[in-house]
C-alpha cells in the first residue's frame, strides 16, 4: 500500500512538472506571437526603410513621408480593397463630398469578387447615357489598370473637373464584351424621389433613386399626395438605387414600421462592437401594403430597406437579387491630417441576415436580361437627347412592375386583419423566410447612424 502511494506521488509530481513546463512553453509562444513579435517586425520595417533610403538608385523617391505613406497604403489594401490610407490632401478633397452635387460621370462603384464594379449608374448622368449598367467591371481608367487600385484611388481617377473627359474600359460578364468609352464629366445633381403616380386604382408607385438627407421627407410628401388620390397599396421601386446615407434608409423604413423597431445592426470582430439602429417616430403608413422592386443595381441603403421590411413582413420583395454591399468603413483621422478608411463591421438585417456579398433575395424572382434592364432604365428616366425619348412607342413591358402590381391587387381583397401580415400570407412555404427565426429586439437602445460610405463619382 505504501509502495503504491509512493508510485502515485511520483506520477503526480511528474504530471505537475509537465503542466508547469507546458504552461511556460505556451506562455513563451503567446508572448512571441504577441507584442514581442510586433516589435520585432517593426524593427525590421525600420531597417528596410533605412536600407532603401541609403541605397535606392533614385534619391528623389526616398522621402521618408512618401515611403511611409506607400507602406501604409500597402498595409491597408492588403486587408481588403475597401480599406485604404488617405493622404492629407486626398482627405481634404474627400471632405467636400456630398451635399447634392459633385463632379464626375454619375456612377457608384464598389469592389465585387475582387473587381472594381459598377453598382449602378445614376439617373440623368453621363455614365447612364454612355451605357454603363450594374455589374460592369471597370478594368482600366485611362491607361491605369484598376486591379491594384484601392476603391478610393479608383474614385479619384474617375472624378475630375466638369467638362473634362475620362476613358473607362469595362468588361461586361453577361455578354463577354470588353469596350472603352470616353465620358465627359459633369456636375451631378441628385433628385431622389421620382415618378409619383397612381398606376392602378388604389395602387401607388414611387421610385427612389438614392438615399440622401432629403429622401425621407420627399417620400413622405409623395405618399401624402398619393393618399389624397386613394392610396391603398404601394410599389416602392429601388431598382438601380446604389444606396446613400444609412440615416436616410432608417428614416424611410420608419414610415412603414412602428417606432423603436430594429431596422439594421452592425457588428465587428466581437459582440461588444454591435450597434443597433431603431425606427424613428413620425408620420406612419403602417396599414399600407408595400411591394419593393430590387435588382442587381440595388445596393447598400437600398438593401437595408428591402431587408428590414421583408423581415417584418411589411413588404413583398420582387425582382432580382441585390448587389450585396454591406460592409462598414470607418474613417479614422490621424494627427498629420491623413486618415484611414478601415473596414470595421458588416450590416445585418433584423433577422441577422448578413448583407455583404450575399445581397437580398426577392420573395418573388422576376429575372430580365441586361438589355431589357437597360431599356427599362431609359424608359423610366426618359433621358433628354437620347433616342429613347423619341422611341416611346416601342417601350417594352416592365415585367417586374407588372408582377408587383398583381401581388398588391391580391392583397387589396384581403380582410384588414390579413393585410397587417400580408407578406407572410402571400409567400408560399418554399419562399425565403427570415434567417433561423431569430426575432429582433425592439427594446434595444437606439443609436445615431453614421453615413454609409458609398463611393459616387
Amino acid at each position: 500500500m505504501r509502495k503504491r502511494r509512493l508510485v502515485c506521488g511520483v506520477l503526480l509530481s511528474l504530471l505537475l512538472a509537465n503542466l508547469v513546463v507546458g504552461y511556460r512553453v505556451h506562455s513563451a509562444i503567446e508572448k512571441d506571437t504577441g507584442e514581442d513579435k510586433g516589435y520585432r517586425v517593426i524593427r525590421q520595417f525600420a531597417s528596410v526603410l533605412k536600407l532603401v533610403r541609403k541605397n535606392y538608385v533614385d534619391q528623389t523617391r526616398v522621402d521618408y513621408e512618401e515611403l511611409v505613406y506607400g507602406a501604409l497604403q500597402g498595409m491597408l489594401t492588403s486587408l481588403d480593397r475597401f480599406s485604404s490610407f488617405i493622404k492629407p490632401e486626398e482627405y481634404d478633397e474627400m471632405l467636400e463630398e456630398t451635399e447634392g452635387e459633385f463632379g464626375g460621370i454619375g456612377i457608384v462603384i464598389s469592389i465585387k469578387d475582387d473587381f472594381l464594379t459598377v453598382v449602378a449608374p445614376m439617373e440623368d448622368t453621363p455614365g447612364m447615357r454612355a451605357g454603363l449598367i450594374a455589374n460592369d467591371r471597370i478594368i482600366k481608367v485611362g491607361d491605369e489598370e484598376t486591379s491594384t487600385l484601392s476603391l478610393a484611388q479608383a474614385v479619384n481617377l474617375i472624378k475630375g473637373e466638369p467638362g473634362t473627359t475620362v476613358d473607362i474600359t469595362i468588361y461586361r460578364p453577361s455578354t463577354d464584351e470588353t469596350r472603352t468609352m470616353t465620358i465627359e464629366r459633369a456636375i451631378i445633381e441628385i433628385v431622389t424621389v421620382k415618378d409619383t403616380a397612381m398606376i392602378e386604382e388604389g395602387i401607388g408607385y414611387v421610385r427612389v433613386t438614392q438615399f440622401n438627407e432629403k429622401t425621407s421627407s420627399a417620400l413622405g410628401d409623395a405618399l401624402d399626395q398619393l393618399s389624397d388620390k386613394g392610396l391603398k397599396a404601394l410599389v416602392l421601386d429601388l431598382r438601380g438605387n446604389p444606396g446613400g446615407l444609412l440615416s436616410s434608409s432608417i428614416e424611410v423604413c420608419s414610415i412603414f414600421v412602428p417606432r423603436r423597431q430594429l431596422i439594421v445592426f452592425t457588428e465587428g470582430r466581437d459582440e461588444t462592437s454591435r450597434h443597433e439602429y431603431m425606427s424613428k417616430p413620425g408620420t406612419k403608413y403602417l396599414d399600407c401594403p408595400v411591394a419593393i422592386l430590387i435588382n442587381e443595381g440595388s445596393a447598400s441603403a437600398s438593401e437595408i430597406v428591402a431587408g428590414a421590411l421583408q423581415d417584418y413582413g411589411r413588404a413583398l420583395v420582387v425582382g432580382e437579387k441585390s448587389f450585396g454591399k454591406g460592409s462598414v468603413q470607418s474613417i479614422i483621422e490621424l494627427d498629420d491630417g491623413s486618415a484611414l478608411r478601415l473596414t470595421t463591421a458588416k450590416y445585418y438585417t433584423p433577422s441577422e441576415r448578413v448583407i455583404h456579398d450575399h445581397g437580398i433575395e426577392p420573395d418573388f424572382i422576376v429575372d430580365i436580361s441586361d438589355e431589357d434592364s437597360q431599356r427599362l432604365a431609359f424608359q423610366r428616366s426618359r433621358l433628354a437627347g437620347t433616342d429613347e425619348e423619341s422611341d416611346a412607342g416601342n417601350d417594352i413591358e416592365d415585367e417586374q412592375l407588372r408582377r408587383a402590381t398583381e401581388l398588391l391587387k391580391g392583397v387589396m381583397v384581403m380582410s384588414e386583419g390579413e393585410k397587417r401580415d400580408f407578406a407572410r400570407i402571400i409567400k408560399s412555404s418554399e419562399q425565403q423566410s427570415p434567417a433561423d427565426g431569430k426575432k429582433p429586439n425592439p427594446s434595444a437602445p437606439a443609436s445615431d447612424p453614421p453615413n454609409v460610405d458609398d463611393r459616387g463619382n
